[in-house]
């Protein structure tokens, strides 16, 4: 119970701290699968299946780095 607590906590601060960041890179994940889907099987000829795999895959990690990204650059416009 203490263990599931603090990480909730931990959790919680993390998503006060980050709230901007984590908001705005959620709305760009999902604009990104919805894209990469439709561009996947209009220009790529390829199944919904085989277009919605890369289009979870590939976002993801474009999210990992918009969300450095955006830390970094909130934090050099700060100054």
């Amino acid at each position: 119970m203490e263990l599931t607590n603090g990480i909730f906590k931990a959790a919680g601060e993390i998503y006060t701290n980050n709230k901007g960041s984590i908001l705005r890179t959620i709305i760009y994940t999902i604009g990104h699968f919805a894209i990469a889907i439709t561009v996947l099987m209009l220009v790529a000829d390829v199944s919904f299946a085989i277009a919605l795999t890369d289009a979870i895959v590939e976002p993801i990690a474009n999210s990992v780095w918009y969300f450095i990204l955006d830390k970094w650059w909130a934090s050099k416009s700060k100054k």
